[in-house]
């Protein structure tokens, strides 16, 4: 086996599949101590399933749209909740970014 295999897999973390489309909670650790949750849609997952893998969630955090990208086996992150799975037919969602919030579930078929 490669050797940065071997270094890396106590690394990984045991995560949920996720999938763009979702709706997620992610709740993660903040420098004092607190958890902070960010709610939203994943619109890409970028990099395999190895250590590098990570994941980006839109949301509507006071009334602005925010996107965070979140390594996926991260020490920071405590839990990712699926919330909601939408059906949908492209691996990335980037054009979410120019609909309304009115028709991101129509298009999600949610």
């Amino acid at each position: 086996m490669d050797k940065i295999a071997l270094i890396t897999r106590k690394y990984l973390k045991e995560v949920p599949e996720i999938r763009p489309g979702m709706f997620v909670r992610v709740t993660e650790k903040i420098k004092e101590g607190k958890n902070q949750t960010f709610e939203g849609i994943v619109i890409a997952r970028k990099h395999g399933k190895g250590i590098n893998a990570t994941f980006t969630v839109r949301g509507f955090v006071a009334n602005q749209w925010v996107e965070k990208i979140y390594p996926l086996h991260s020490p920071n992150i405590e839990k990712i909740e699926i919330l909601k799975v939408g059906k949908t037919r492209r691996a990335k969602l980037y054009f979410i970014r120019e609909l309304p919030q009115s028709k991101i579930k129509k298009k999600l078929k949610i």
